[in-house]
């Protein structure tokens, strides 16, 4: 009896001690700085981090001298569901199978869980359309240089698939209002996260950011939480 009780207490506390472990290297991870020193200009292309405690996105201006977006996802030209024509779009990636049939943590699928927790899944981008979001603990503004936001620009356009000459791109429908899912490339796996994704481009870039990001909070603790400004409180997020 006894060696069941002690197999038993092992079984119930190893995913105990894995969680803890991976938030601990995770905290570890976030913690040491990519692009050491880097400072925000006073004068560029502004961006948005985005996030609601669990997924962290990148907030975009539709056009800017550096990037038209209509070019790449179609759904950014056309108007929303409330008739407005979107001034922003807040790009994230995610795992296929969560970002089509997951609309809520309720929703989750135990075998999907444990799916993606042992072989990963395929990548796909949701692409969000806002009309002037305004700044806030979950928005926070990041100016950027014009040569560092065409890095991201960049690294943003290496994660869709190649497209051939007269090829659309293949779109789906979002639980989430007045969003278009898009193909993507790369695996999501617990190391490689949609956070992770979001610290990887945004390093790219040439910000400071953190090693390892798996989380929403190792994203935004680099980013710092501004105050409101007054030209971008018009509008609506979403």
């Amino acid at each position: 009896m006894r060696h069941w009780r002690r197999w038993l207490a092992g079984l119930v506390a190893l995913p105990v001690a894995l969680v803890a472990i991976f938030l601990l290297t995770a905290w570890i991870g976030s913690s040491i700085p990519r692009n050491a020193g880097w400072t925000e200009p006073e004068e560029g292309i502004t961006i948005m981090v985005e996030t609601n405690g669990v997924h962290t996105g990148i907030v975009m201006p539709v056009v800017s001298p550096v990037k038209d977006w209509r070019t790449t996802f179609p759904s950014a030209g056309q108007a929303r569901f409330d008739g407005q024509m979107p001034t922003h779009v807040a790009i994230g990636w995610g795992e296929k199978e969560v970002f089509l049939n997951t609309p809520t943590w309720g929703d989750l699928k135990l075998s999907t869980a444990l799916r993606i927790a042992l072989f990963g899944g395929e990548g796909l981008m949701r692409v969000g359309h806002y009309v002037r979001p305004a700044t806030s603990e979950y928005h926070r503004p990041l100016t950027l240089r014009r040569e560092e936001y065409a890095r991201l620009v960049e690294q943003v356009e290496a994660a869709l698939p190649p497209l051939a000459a007269g090829e659309t791109r293949i779109t789906y429908d979002s639980f989430e209002r007045g969003a278009r899912n898009y193909d993507a490339l790369g695996r999501y796996t617990l190391t490689n996260t949609c956070n992770q994704w979001v610290g990887d481009v945004l390093a790219h870039a040439g910000i400071e950011m953190g090693l390892w990001t798996p989380l929403a909070g190792g994203v935004m603790r680099w980013i710092p939480d501004a105050p409101p400004r007054l030209d971008r409180r018009a509008g609506s997020g979403a």
